[in-house]
């Protein structure tokens, strides 16, 4: 197991990624960030601090709960009501993406509705698509081999990523 990032080099990635949403959303008054349950919910609360520090938005955090290796078995269930999401700018967060498949699936549960904006948010990109989905804000754009995966840690508010 090898650190690829430590708790300090992953907040630094999270406030330049809060910057850049903060770019992109300057003139919104309300931005939604759904975290995928596991560490993107935590993802998307950290980050929700950070815009609202240095932003005017109102934040909306709620959580995709998603069954990562059968989406397709399981409803997908929302933490807010999904009628919230119309005409809203929606991130949609998680901390590593692979294949796409979470993701996509999540994103097919938002689509259920008619948004202004989707983006994408993941601390590491490790670009091994199986799924037409492509990371927006990205901590870390990372090449690894399929035989090999990302693990983000978090204990205590302590995150560590890890090539395994």
């Amino acid at each position: 197991m090898q650190l690829i990032l430590n708790s300090q080099e992953i907040h630094q990635k999270l406030v330049r990624i809060a910057h850049q949403v903060l770019e992109s959303t300057y003139d919104l008054k309300k931005v939604y960030l759904g975290g995928i349950a596991g560490n993107g919910i935590l993802m998307a609360k950290e980050l929700a601090e950070l815009i609202q520090l240095n932003g005017k938005q109102e934040v909306i955090v709620f959580e995709i709960k998603v069954n990562k290796d059968t989406p397709w078995k399981d409803k997908i269930e929302l933490s807010i009501d999904d009628k919230e999401l119309k005409d809203g700018y929606v991130l949609l967060c998680d901390d590593v993406l692979n294949s796409g498949k979470t993701m996509q699936y999540a994103l097919v549960k938002i689509l259920e509705q008619p948004t202004k904006a989707i983006k994408t948010v993941v601390m590491v990109d490790r670009k091994h698509r199986r799924y037409p989905i492509k990371a927006d804000f990205v901590g870390l754009s990372l090449s690894t081999t399929l035989k090999e995966r990302v693990e983000i840690k978090a204990k205590n508010g302590v995150y560590e990523a890890y090539l395994v």
